[in-house]
């Protein structure tokens, strides 16, 4: 196995903790850099320019999709998506890459993808959108339901996350545990106890990372 730790980096410290608290801090380094694919691109790049890591995964809590990933379980990206990166126009939404200005798709890692549905057999693959403002509607759930049809789940951190990995020729994986429902914002609803018992159990199967 490589010398070298995983960077696991999470939006907030509830989150850090909740991973901390059940893995090895020699084999895992977690690190919470704040909310948003800014502020996770950002802080993503400045640690690995601090040290070196042999993989980074986006970790944390996240909106599932309704009939696809339910609240409590565990989702593992196959890739994460930009989803708001692009322009609107009168005929619908159009995604960076046709506009011509560059690529809101990043692939995770499938060596890290193997091997995270390995040691979590019950996790539920997908795209896992990144967004800068949280869906809080039916219809803009709806909405990206219709665009990203294997979508799982929506989050805020992991393209910034998976862009700083792709920066430094890393790979990359995203982790997520469902607190609630995409759609109409409701906080009654929000499970967050259950996805950080969730985010607990998921945190020993990042030590089994090649």
């Amino acid at each position: 196995m490589s010398p070298y730790p995983i960077l696991v980096v999470t939006a907030v410290p509830a989150e850090a903790e909740a991973l901390r608290s059940e893995i090895d801090p020699n084999l895992i380094v977690v690190e919470a850099v704040g909310v948003g694919p800014a502020a996770a691109a950002a802080g993503t790049a400045r640690l690995l320019a601090t040290r070196t890591y042999r993989a980074v995964l986006s970790a944390g809590i996240a909106g599932g999709f309704p009939g696809r990933a339910e609240i409590g379980s565990t989702v593992l990206a196959t890739r994460s998506i930009a989803a708001d990166l692009g322009a609107e126009t009168p005929d619908g939404f159009l995604p960076v890459e046709e506009l011509g200005f560059g690529n809101s798709r990043l692939d995770t890692d499938p060596t890290l993808l193997a091997a995270l549905r390995t040691a979590l057999p019950s996790a539920i693959p997908g795209e896992i959108l990144t967004l800068s403002t949280v869906t809080g509607t039916a219809t803009t759930a709806d909405q990206l339901a219709a665009r990203f049809p294997s979508a799982v789940a929506e989050a805020m951190e992991g393209y910034g996350v998976a862009s700083a990995a792709a920066g430094a020729r890393i790979p990359f994986a995203e982790l997520r545990t469902i607190s609630n429902p995409i759609g109409p914002r409701d906080r009654a609803a929000w499970r967050l106890p259950e996805a950080f018992t969730a985010l607990r159990a998921a945190a020993p199967a990042l030590s089994t990372l090649p």
